[in-house]
């Protein structure tokens, strides 16, 4: 009988535990959102939230980015999400719900009031929040639009929020950025998205043992 095989055995499923271990304790970036954050229309791999997770791993911070998107819904629904969404425990979320109120003619009120509500039950859980903005097509009508774009203003100032005026500020009159529909992003304009949220989000991270110690 050979007692030493035992031994690399046994150090192999230690190193593989410890790896999961080192997976399991990166704090976690939630993208909650719509489609747009959900990839829809998009290749597994294509949504922002993918390639920010690899900008995120190329600097050298150690978060795992999971996305939360979900395809029409709405702050009303973003609400309604809450309590699994906490139970994630995330130490970032980036918030990106409206679009869909906007083009259904929801009240802004009404709106705001739930994304009001979205923001709050994140920071009483202490989870940092980046609050991502979006436009409405020109033929709502230029008050209307006017009002929903100053309703992400409103909230970020009123949160001391990290923000995010507008998701698609970089994508505008770049060719192939758009998928055919006229509203959800390709695979390219999902890598400029990234690129639009990462200074923004930067300022909230640290880098490998500190993004342990500051979950």
């Amino acid at each position: 009988m050979d007692v030493r095989r035992p031994v690399p055995v046994a150090l192999f499923v230690l190193a593989v535990w410890c790896g999961f271990l080192r997976a399991a304790d990166r704090p976690v970036i939630v993208c909650y959102g719509d489609s747009i954050t959900a990839g829809y229309g998009l290749a597994y791999g294509e949504a922002y939230s993918d390639f920010l997770q690899q900008k995120l791993d190329a600097r050298g911070y150690r978060y795992k980015v999971i996305n939360r998107g979900t395809s029409g819904a709405t702050t009303k629904d973003a609400v309604a999400g809450l309590p699994y969404l906490l139970r994630m425990h995330p130490a970032i979320a980036i918030v990106e719900f409206g679009g869909n109120d906007g083009l259904r003619g929801v009240p802004i009120e009404a709106s705001r009031s739930n994304l009001d509500q979205v923001i709050t039950a994140l920071e009483n859980a202490n989870v940092k929040v980046v609050l991502a903005g979006i436009t409405l097509p020109p033929d709502y009508g230029p008050d209307y639009i006017r009002s929903f774009e100053q309703m992400f203003r409103d909230l970020a100032a009123r949160h001391h929020l990290a923000l995010i005026p507008m998701l698609y500020v970089n994508l505008i009159h770049v060719p192939g950025t758009i998928q055919n529909d006229g509203i959800h992003p390709t695979a390219k304009g999902s890598a400029i998205i990234a690129d639009t949220v990462f200074p923004v989000l930067q300022p909230l991270l640290h880098k490998e043992r500190d993004a342990v110690r500051s979950q």
